[in-house]
């Protein structure tokens, strides 16, 4: 069985208005340098380590997001 380890699912539920405030959160909340090392994880190239999976699973939970992974 293949993982796949995208958050596009939750990331497609969010009001487009959200949308720049979650992507600066999570890439402050893993610590990421550059806007464009977000876009491998959001499609799941890069596998989350657990600490940074609850990261990204706590900050959608903030907009009533819980079914995140997947695309």
């Amino acid at each position: 069985m293949e993982k796949n380890f995208s958050f596009k699912k939750g990331w497609k539920q969010l009001p487009q208005s959200a949308v720049p405030e979650v992507r600066s959160k999570i890439i402050s909340a893993l610590e990421l340098k550059t806007i464009p090392s977000f876009y491998p994880r959001l499609n799941g190239r890069i596998e989350p380590k657990i600490s940074e999976a609850r990261k990204i699973e706590a900050i959608f939970a903030e907009y009533g997001i819980t079914d995140i992974w997947g695309n």
